[in-house]
């Protein structure tokens, strides 16, 4: 029951989503844990991703998928920068993203990643100008396979992976990613019928 149900499903599905439409009584984690280990040497594997659960193409035939690759539209080098700014300095304002990067980041490159839904408007800073801060998304880390942003890579992973120079500084950090989807004790809820192009922030820079 539980292989068919997220067989059938679109989405990964939780633990609880799943409880609800399993008798009473059912150890849904065992089974789920059991059919993760007979899957493991198959071609679909069945994966947590974001809390939830789901049947993916093994790493090992993702060369099978290449065409479908292919045809996804690729992000610019400037919205790449960005999401993985907001992914570790969630949330992070407009700003704090240009600071970071050392240049100013277009109304359109936040555009574009908030229409693949892998980021989101979390709230607005207290601060002047109340800008909005930005965080991703459930999609986003189902998207590139992560069970939580915890998982996104340290310092040292990132330099073996030849994304940082071996040779950073010894103060460099790399944040711990958290994307709490409570606000903080720096944001406020957005407004009621808050639009996009409402950012006083940006319209200040404009």
């Amino acid at each position: 029951m539980v292989e068919a149900l997220l067989f059938a499903s679109s989405d990964p599905l939780s633990l609880e989503e799943l409880t609800l439409r399993l008798p009473d009584g059912t150890d849904v984690l065992k089974l789920l844990e059991t059919l993760e280990k007979n899957y493991a040497p198959r071609g679909i594997n069945l994966v947590k991703v974001a809390g939830k659960w789901c049947f993916r193409t093994a790493d090992d035939l993702a060369f099978l998928m290449h065409k479908n690759v292919e045809e996804q539209r690729k992000l610019s080098r400037a919205a790449l920068e960005t999401l993985a700014i907001i992914a570790y300095h969630q949330p992070v304002t407009r700003a704090e993203i240009e600071e970071i990067r050392g240049v100013s980041t277009s109304k359109g490159t936040l555009d574009v990643l908030l229409e693949t839904t892998w980021i989101r408007m979390r709230g607005r800073r207290r601060t002047p100008g109340r800008p909005v801060t930005y965080g991703t998304t459930e999609q986003f880390l189902i998207h590139f396979g992560l069970e939580s942003v915890k998982d996104l890579p340290g310092l040292e992973e990132l330099k073996g992976a030849g994304l940082l120079d071996s040779a950073v500084p010894a103060s460099f950090l790399v944040p711990t990613p958290n994307d709490d989807a409570a606000l903080n004790e720096e944001e406020d809820a957005l407004e009621d019928g808050f639009l996009f192009g409402e950012d006083t922030e940006e319209t200040a820079g404009a």
